[in-house]
């Protein structure tokens, strides 16, 4: 089994009950972190446990393993919080979920030698930057990924493979000479004047904590030399995508209120095809409504109220970097298809997506046996309807329309967050 979960809309689709839902149908599993970092908020509900997961994957609930891919931006600094979060959410449930506890979870993080690491100045410079736009702002998270992404490409990155050769000491050295040539050249160039932040990229105890925490937090993550050597040993993997397709960086409609990771199936098709590996299924996540957390254009903006019975969003709680979750009716039937007719057709063209007793969508890096499904959540606050601007629709009316089934084989539906998907093949239909 080679999954990879997407996000179908602007994120909070419901990605981490997918992962989770996938992870739970085989004995083991790999869970392939590919793009953003520790912005995910992916809320996983188990019994009587809920967790929001950042950088463990949404499979930790299943015992599935954690890995940080070539293309995954991993804050090291936020890691060791978030396994203690874990750790104590399990203990408070009173069981081991599997056999998994926070320290085993740690056990079972790994990361490419590859991958690139954010660290605090990527933070402050982002912190900045986004504040000092006012009222245009772009939505930012404010955790540094795509600060980490300019740096790396300038040439002043640092993957996990370097940092596991040094300690603290070397490590304070090297930053401080980014910090040096790169962050407060930036920050200047940038016109950002004087502030808080700047004191910060002045302060040298920053660098110290940072990198002591960096280092200690390492010891948790297993290196990989070869990624595709790693990959090809694998025997189920599922790709856990960060944020939501209409997100991708190169979405040039909602720009530039995007986000800096490809957010489609860009990273895991590249990184399949390193490993000469193939896509089983590509499942697409939606509610039956649309949310946004964040600035940017919303079609079909809406109160939640009229939306059904819309209950307050837990995970995404209003903050001062990307204010209230919003919220939004589908637009038609066609806007609902065609991110995901987009992804598919520039990332998996030369092979077929075989649609049921309708024409096949034309796909590469992948076999004629792939399935490519939609998994649908949240259904019980609409009624089983899925909600357009021209009214709603119910579930199954959808599953029947006539472009659907040109290009997906498989719906999961899902009531909300605790509850994994009933799973209906258009066949059936």
């Amino acid at each position: 089994m080679i999954v990879a979960v997407i996000g179908k809309n602007f994120g909070d689709e419901g990605k981490g009950l997918a992962v989770d839902d996938f992870c739970s149908r085989v004995p083991r599993c790999l869970v392939v972190k590919h793009n953003g970092g520790a912005q995910a908020g992916h809320t996983v509900c188990h019994g009587n446990m809920r967790f929001v997961f950042h950088q463990l994957s949404s499979g930790s609930f299943r015992g599935a393993d954690t890995y940080w891919a070539s293309t995954y931006y991993p804050d090291l600094f936020k890691l060791r919080e978030e396994l203690h979060e874990y750790g104590e959410a399990l203990a408070q449930a009173g069981t081991s979920a599997g056999g998994t506890n926070g320290a085993d979870a740690g056990d079972r993080i790994y990361a490419s030698k590859d991958t690139p690491l954010t660290y605090i100045d990527d933070v402050i410079l982002n912190m900045a930057l986004e504040e000092s736009r006012g009222d245009e702002r772009h939505g930012s998270c404010g955790m540094g990924i795509n600060e980490a992404g300019l740096r790396t490409k300038a040439g002043f990155g640092i993957t996990f493979g370097e940092l596991v050769s040094m300690d603290a000491e070397r490590l304070v050295k090297r930053v401080g000479e980014i910090r040096r040539e790169y962050v407060l050249p930036r920050f200047t160039e940038l016109g950002l004047g004087r502030s808080e932040y700047e004191e910060m990229l002045h302060n040298e105890a920053v660098l110290l904590n940072a990198a002591g925490e960096m280092i200690e937090a390492a010891k948790y993550v297993k290196l990989v030399e070869d990624e595709a050597e790693f990959l090809r040993s694998q025997e189920n993997i599922v790709f856990e995508s960060g944020q939501g397709l209409l997100l991708d960086s190169e979405n040039e409609e909602f720009a530039p209120h995007v986000t800096a990771s490809r957010t489609g199936l860009t990273n895991v098709v590249q990184l399949l095809d390193s490993a000469g590996l193939s896509l089983t299924e590509v499942c697409y996540v939606s509610r039956t409504y649309v949310t946004r957390h964040g600035a940017g254009n919303l079609p079909h903006e809406c109160p939640r109220e009229e939306l059904g019975i819309v209950g307050v969003d837990q995970t995404n709680v209003e903050n001062p970097w990307q204010g209230s979750i919003r919220y939004a009716k589908h637009v038609s039937v066609a806007e609902f298809l065609e991110p995901v007719a987009v992804d598919v057709g520039r990332c998996l063209k030369g092979h077929a997506i075989q649609g049921q007793n309708a024409p096949c969508v034309q796909a590469e890096n992948k076999t004629d046996d792939t399935v490519l499904s939609i998994y649908l959540t949240h259904l019980n606050e609409t009624s089983g309807q899925v909600v357009f601007a021209d009214g709603s629709m119910p579930v199954e009316d959808l599953m029947r329309n006539t472009d659907v089934r040109k290009l997906v084989n498989r719906f999961y539906l899902s009531d909300d967050e605790r509850k994994c998907a009933e799973i209906k093949d258009l066949e059936y239909i």
